[in-house]
């Protein structure tokens, strides 16, 4: 018979006893697996799904053990067969879950039954688990919740990055790391059952006290007892908010403009600020417009936007201090925080790291500026800061969408050798171009948005190392040559151009390796006639040197030569189902599509073998 806690239905605790006994036998199947992959398996099955499970209660867990004893112990599985398995007890336990939300160990096992069943599937597979996981949990709320000495307990999150603002291992259920001991981060793996970890904050913290600073124009509010030290108010407004002296906010120091912008971009949700004795709480807050979100800081905490609910262990809301934010907050990551769980900056003093992935990896310049938040961070300082008191950019700008900072961010990123958010969500090289037409951009604007530019990145706080700052720098005098160049009258710039990739060896290539916009008609770009193409005989073997490289004009090769040769025979085997796909849809050569026949010879050279 099985025995449930006052209040809780014993038929769920059946299903749960049920469910052990299921983890069980699979675990015991994998006991001597000499593979890496399985043996990962069956450390996660054995700490994050077997251990909260066993300690629901001791009442359920005798049961649980008796009944799971009745489980005959299965004598291996098959990689297919285990990934089924895996799948069916994720979906079971997520359906128990589903069933009592506030079960936290159903919902720490669920989430580590749902990862372990989503990273091993194939993508299209992953897919439609993931779909049937959210079905599942569709019904609850998105929140935060606190395991006593243990896991952050995700429900319903919507977006979870990286630093770097590149998407991180999202699930519908989540165990995030606490304690800053998993091996695993940002996930759990059971260090804290192990390790002594304890949630209790520091008595000798920081006291909660809500300051006042009354200035000529704004009045700043702020409680050191939340602050997680970021330094986004002192390095970037070090007039205002100051880190030796007393007192150590001088509100009268700066901008109200540059005043708000740093409260805002507070993380830790210790900053506020008034206008003639009341307080813009909504405006600090973003007004709720933020999306649901956590981005995983480099060696740091967890920062929260978009006002995701934190709950303890019995469901209630985590006290805040005075004034705190409830839109966004910052999590401790590390484990020793002194105002847990929320960061208190210790991180920095003990020193904590994420682990290396890959210790010989050489950053992209895309990751060594700090990823999408910095691009964005300078982006927005240039297009909210300097650009409306610019008197000759204010005017070029004044009707760009609201979002026009993200994007700009996104097409940086995309150059640098970033993720491709940029042609992704608004089309790539010729939605861009689209933005310079007709424009008639001058030198002297293209000069005073460099200059601008390369101030919001030093204000921004990018790398000023020289060799960030000589790439980065080389990007944007070019790009904006080009912007100037497109936007002219009768100008005609090849409209399927790839989008340029900036890495550390890149330039924009040599001179005249892209086509200019100010030629005339695209055929006005050629410096001689071309020689026209060499397609085989019927029945002839296909060859490289003999017909496929006659296909590839002189501008079609500087167009690529920054990514690959296209008269080189090992550059276009190696890229010829790329090649292909680009000519079949017309985005290569950009000038115009091939006609049918050089398609078909380009296939039919793939499908013979690619002979040179």
């Amino acid at each position: 018979m099985t025995i449930a806690p006052s209040g809780r239905s014993p038929d769920l605790y059946a299903k749960i006893a049920a469910l052990l006994g299921s983890v069980r036998a699979l675990t015991s199947a994998l006991e001597g697996a000499d593979d890496e992959s399985t043996q990962h398996v069956r450390t996660r099955l054995r700490d994050s799904v077997l251990r909260p499970l066993l300690e629901v209660s001791s009442a359920s867990s005798e049961s649980a053990a008796s009944e799971a004893a009745a489980q005959k112990p299965e004598t291996g599985r098959a990689a297919g067969e285990l990934d089924d398995g895996l799948f069916e007890l994720a979906r079971t336990a997520t359906a128990l879950f589903a069933e009592d939300p506030d079960h936290m160990a159903l919902a720490e096992a669920a989430a580590a039954l749902q990862d372990l069943a989503l990273s091993r599937a194939v993508p299209e597979v992953a897919a439609d688990r993931l779909a049937a996981f959210q079905q599942l949990q569709s019904a609850l709320e998105s929140r935060i919740r606190l395991v006593a000495n243990g896991p952050y307990l995700v429900t319903n999150a919507t977006r979870l990055t990286d630093y770097l603002g590149q998407p991180g291992p999202l699930r519908p259920q989540l165990a995030l790391c606490r304690c800053g001991a998993s091996k695993l981060k940002p996930l759990c793996d059971g260090s804290h059952a192990t390790n002594g970890f304890d949630d209790a904050k520091d008595p000798n913290r920081v006291p909660d006290r809500r300051d006042t600073y009354v200035g000529q124009q704004v009045t700043i509010l702020d409680n050191r007892g939340v602050c997680q030290h970021a330094g986004y108010c002192t390095d970037r407004l070090a007039t205002v908010f100051r880190t030796s002296e007393e007192p150590f906010v001088a509100p009268s120091g700066g901008r109200m403009d540059e005043i708000i912008r740093a409260v805002r971009d507070c993380p830790s949700g210790a900053l506020s600020y008034a206008i003639d004795g009341e307080e813009a709480r909504d405006s600090v807050d973003y007004h709720g417009s933020r999306e649901p979100a956590i981005e995983v800081t480099k060696d740091g905490p967890y920062r929260i936007t978009g006002g995701i609910r934190l709950v303890d262990s019995e469901g209630a809301d985590v006290p805040r201090n005075e004034g705190a934010s409830f839109e966004h907050y910052a999590l401790c990551r590390c484990g020793q925080s002194r105002n847990k769980p929320f960061c208190s900056g210790m991180h920095w003093y003990v020193d904590f790291h994420d682990p290396v992935a890959e210790p010989d990896h050489e950053p992209t310049i895309f990751e060594w500026a700090g990823g999408l938040p910095a691009l964005t961070r300078m982006t927005r300082l240039f297009y909210e800061k300097h650009v409306p008191q610019d008197p000759l950019l204010a005017p070029v700008f004044a009707t760009m969408s609201a979002d026009h900072p993200e994007r700009v961010a996104k097409w940086l990123g995309e150059v640098f050798c970033g993720p491709k958010a940029y042609s992704s969500e608004y089309g790539g090289y010729p939605r861009m171009l689209s933005q310079h037409l007709g424009k008639l951009l001058t030198e002297e604007h293209r000069t005073r948005w460099v200059a601008l530019l390369l101030r919001s990145a030093r204000e921004a706080g990018l790398p000023n190392d020289p060799e960030f700052r000589s790439a980065f720098s080389s990007y944007i005098e070019w790009g904006s040559r080009l912007a100037v160049e497109n936007s002219q009258t009768g100008s005609t710039p090849p409209p399927k151009m790839p989008m340029p990739r900036w890495d550390w060896s890149t330039a924009a290539g040599p001179p005249g390796s892209r086509i200019s916009a100010l030629g005339g008609t695209p055929h006005a770009h050629e410096e001689h006639e071309e020689p026209a193409p060499v397609l085989p005989e019927a029945g002839q073997e296909i060859r490289f040197e003999d017909h496929i490289k006659t296909l590839f004009r002189s501008r079609d090769r500087r167009s690529m030569r920054s990514s690959f040769d296209l008269w080189e025979y090992d550059d276009v085997a190696a890229h010829a189902d790329a090649i292909l796909a680009r000519v079949r849809e017309g985005s290569m050569p950009c000038d115009g599509a091939w006609p049918s026949e050089r398609v078909d010879a380009f296939q039919r050279w793939i499908e013979a073998g690619k002979p040179r």
